[in-house]
C-alpha cells in the first residue's frame, strides 16, 4: 500500500459564462487528494491519510476517492469544513485562491496520523499545502520522518503555493529536513525558480539534488517536458502532445501520481530500489507520466487516466 498525505478540498472552477457572469463547477480536489486517484487508477493500493470533513463537501470529497476501488480512507471524519480553492482559468492555465484556516483536512497530529498507519504500508507520500506551515505541517513532517525511520520508501512533491508561504526562512528549512529523508522528488520549474530563483531551472534542480538522498530527482518544464536526475546522471523527455488541451489542473498530480505507480509497478519502491536505476528505465517511467499528464489535459478539472488508457 501506498500511502498518501495531504491536503483536500472543493475546487471551483471557473466554467462557462452564466448571464454575464462566470460560473464555477464544484470538483473534488487537492493536490494530493488527487496524486492518490493517479496512483489507484494504475493499479497500486492507497492509503489515504487525511480526514474529510463530515460537512456536505467533506461527504462529496470521501465519495469521490471511493469510487477508486483501491483506495482506502484511514483517518476518521472530522468535524471541521471542508477547504475551499477558487480556480480561475487565464488562458487554459489554472490560477488559484485557497481558504483553508482551522478546516477538517488540518485537522491531524503526529499522534493521529501515527495511530492510522497500516502494517501493510510499503511507501509514504506528502506535500503540497499540507507542509506549508501550522501544527499540520509539523504533524506531516513527523510522519515523514517516522516513515523515513522504519525503511519505508518516501517521496515529496512541494508544490509550492508561494503566495500562502508567509515565512520563507522557515519553510525551506522544513524543505530541506524532507528532502533529506525522500527516496523520489518532484518539482516544477515554477517550485524551482521560487526556492532558487534567478537561476537556471535544471542547474538549480541540480544543485539541490546533491543537497538531498533521494535516488530519483524530477523537475515538470510544462511544455519544454521534464528532466529527471538519476544517481547524478541527466534524463530528459518532451511534453507529450495534447491535441484538444482542456485545462492544466492536475497535471502535475497526475505526473507525480504515475512517478509512484511507476515506481511500484517495476519494483523499485524500496529503501534502495532507485540506487539500481538506470537512465533508459528512468527515460521511460518519464515518459509514461508526461503521457499520462497530456490525457489529463486533454479532459477537464483533474481525470487521471487508468493503467488500460495508458498502454492504449
Amino acid at each position: 500500500m501506498i500511502l498518501v498525505g495531504g491536503e483536500n478540498l472543493i475546487d471551483f472552477i471557473q466554467d462557462a459564462p452564466d448571464g454575464g457572469f462566470p460560473a464555477y463547477r464544484a470538483i473534488p480536489g487537492g493536490a494530493p487528494f488527487n496524486v492518490a486517484k493517479a496512483v489507484a487508477r494504475q493499479g497500486p493500493a492507497v492509503g489515504y491519510m487525511t480526514p474529510f470533513s463530515s460537512d456536505t463537501l467533506g461527504q462529496l470529497l470521501a465519495a469521490d476517492l471511493g469510487r477508486e476501488a483501491n483506495v482506502t480512507a484511514l483517518h476518521p471524519a472530522s468535524d471541521k469544513p471542508t477547504s475551499l480553492a477558487v480556480v480561475s482559468l487565464k488562458g487554459g492555465q489554472a490560477q488559484y485562491q485557497f481558504y483553508r484556516e482551522n478546516t477538517a483536512e488540518r485537522d491531524v497530529t503526529a499522534q493521529s496520523l501515527r495511530a492510522i498507519l497500516p502494517p501493510e504500508a510499503r511507501a509514504f507520500f506528502v506535500g503540497s499545502l499540507a507542509i506549508t506551515d501550522g501544527a499540520d505541517a509539523d504533524a506531516w513532517e513527523a510522519t515523514m520522518a517516522h516513515a523515513h525511520g522504519a525503511g519505508l520508501f518516501t517521496a515529496l512533491d512541494p508544490n509550492i503555493r508561494a503566495p500562502f508561504i508567509h515565512d520563507r526562512a522557515g519553510y525551506l528549512e522544513r524543505l530541506s529536513r524532507l528532502l533529506q529523508m525522500a527516496d523520489l522528488v518532484k518539482l516544477s520549474d515554477e517550485d524551482i525558480a521560487w526556492i532558487r530563483p534567478g537561476e537556471d531551472p535544471v542547474e538549480a534542480l541540480k544543485a539541490l539534488a546533491g543537497e538531498a538522498r533521494a535516488g530519483f530527482v524530477v523537475l515538470t518544464m510544462g511544455a519544454e517536458g521534464a528532466v529527471g536526475l538519476v544517481n547524478g546522471a541527466e534524463v530528459r523527455v518532451p511534453t507529450a502532445p495534447v491535441p484538444d488541451l482542456k485545462d492544466t489542473v492536475g497535471a502535475g498530480d497526475t505526473f507525480m501520481g504515475t512517478l509512484l505507480a511507476q515506481c511500484a509497478q517495476r519494483g523499485l519502491m524500496t529503501r534502495d530500489g532507485l540506487a539500481g536505476l538506470t537512465r533508459d528505465t528512468a527515460h521511460e517511467i518519464l515518459t509514461v507520466a508526461a503521457r499520462a499528464a497530456a490525457i489529463n489535459c486533454a479532459r477537464k478539472g483533474c481525470n487521471p487516466p487508468t493503467a488500460a488508457e495508458l498502454v492504449g
